[in-house]
């Protein structure tokens, strides 16, 4: 590809889970602000209903879970625009069951969604950035990957995960002129809450009717009714793309900062509290 030819988009956006939600949102937003996107996707027809064409825009198909489809998605991008400026690893769903009420299937598939497939595609991705000496990773995170909740323990689990990856990408990438961070939202007005993206466990266990049942009831009342406006976030994400330090979490919604700031103050006290006993433990001098 010629130069002048890379040289017509602003960025490249490699986008996955991009057909519908936050991802479609996301790669509309880059398109309006004039970047080129590839927009990955299991249903590369929904991609298009929902984005159109343009030449700017490279529908590709693709199950993170399947490490040689993100491959060939990437290498996909590269011979039609070059190189990938910024990545939104953005595919996921969630699970809402306490964590005993959780099956080991519904576990493991969104483990190979959630963590697996975002490794998946990470890694096709990193030679191309490390090559170019500079790019940006945005693993999209949520609330609960900074804070776990009853009824939301094991999706928060592999957000929890993603975080831990992106604070060690942050380090790796940064003395090689690459940017990683990772995102956290709150509830935002999307179909997070529907069944497309939602298992609800089929196992209910009375015991639990006070914490995983009362959010089980309170995800009814709140879905469409979240307070976060996704189209906001989306263009958050241009602000972030365009940042000349960006950091290494983002978050997003004033639910995330209350949530934030009252797990710093009840880790603060804590740890205070425990003090004496967690300084007992060192040889002694």
């Amino acid at each position: 590809m010629s130069n002048a030819t890379q040289q017509q988009y602003k960025r490249v956006w490699f986008i996955t889970g991009a057909s519908r939600g936050l991802g479609a949102l996301i790669a509309r937003a880059a398109l309006d602000d004039g970047n080129a996107v590839v927009a990955a996707g299991r249903n590369v027809a929904a991609i298009v209903d929902r984005l159109g064409e343009s030449p700017a825009l490279l529908p590709v198909a693709l199950d993170v879970t399947n490490e040689a489809q993100a491959q060939a998605a990437v290498d996909a991008a590269i011979a039609k625009f070059g190189r990938i400026d910024v990545l939104i690893n953005n595919a996921g769903f969630g699970l809402l069951a306490a964590v005993e009420e959780s099956s080991d299937a519904d576990v493991r598939r969104m483990y190979d969604t959630n963590v697996f497939g975002l490794l998946n595609v990470t890694r096709a991705v990193l030679p191309v950035m490390r090559e170019q000496k500079r790019g940006h990773v945005v693993n999209m995170s949520s609330v609960g990957g900074y804070r776990s909740a009853a009824g939301f323990g094991v999706y928060c689990s592999t957000k929890f995960a993603v975080e831990g990856i992106t604070e060690a990408l942050h380090a790796e990438l940064k003395p090689i002129g690459i940017h990683a961070t990772v995102v956290e939202p709150g509830y935002f007005r999307t179909d997070f809450l529907d069944a497309s993206s939602l298992v609800v466990g089929k196992e209910i266990i009375d015991d639990y009717d006070a914490t995983s049942g009362e959010v089980r009831r309170f995800a009814v009342g709140m879905n469409h009714n979240q307070p976060g406006d996704p189209q906001k976030l989306a263009t958050a994400l241009l602000t972030l793309a365009d940042a000349h330090t960006p950091p290494l979490r983002l978050a997003l919604g004033t639910d995330t900062l209350k949530v934030i700031a009252e797990k710093n103050a009840y880790v603060t006290a804590e740890t205070e509290t425990w003090r004496e006993l967690s300084s007992s433990t060192d040889f002694a001098v």
